[in-house]
């Protein structure tokens, strides 16, 4: 499992402009079940996505779809990390 981290290196009118080519990325990989939850970080730098991928590659991979990455709009950190604790029912998101 993946922790994704944007941080837009942008102004945020570049962001703007896409956001709605961004949010189709997402709908494609929630689609897929590869992408558990996604969002604004509060500060307004950047965004979060929690990512279901099999390996680093194609997490690597799926985030080279992304118009943010397309575009140059944002630096992506990925930290991959195994849950070992976790609410009921989230078991479901966990490759096994």
């Amino acid at each position: 499992m993946y922790i994704i981290l944007l941080k837009f290196i942008k102004p945020h009118d570049e962001v703007e402009k896409q956001v709605l080519a961004h949010r189709e990325f997402l709908d494609k990989y929630y689609e897929l079940q590869k992408f558990i939850c996604s969002g604004r970080r509060s500060t307004n730098e950047g965004g979060v996505i929690i990512c279901s991928a099999s390996n680093l590659n194609e997490a690597e991979a799926i985030i080279k779809e992304d118009p943010f990455y397309i575009n140059k709009i944002a630096e992506y950190e990925i930290i991959e990390f195994s849950p070992t604790k976790y609410a009921a029912g989230f078991e479901q998101f966990i490759n096994k």
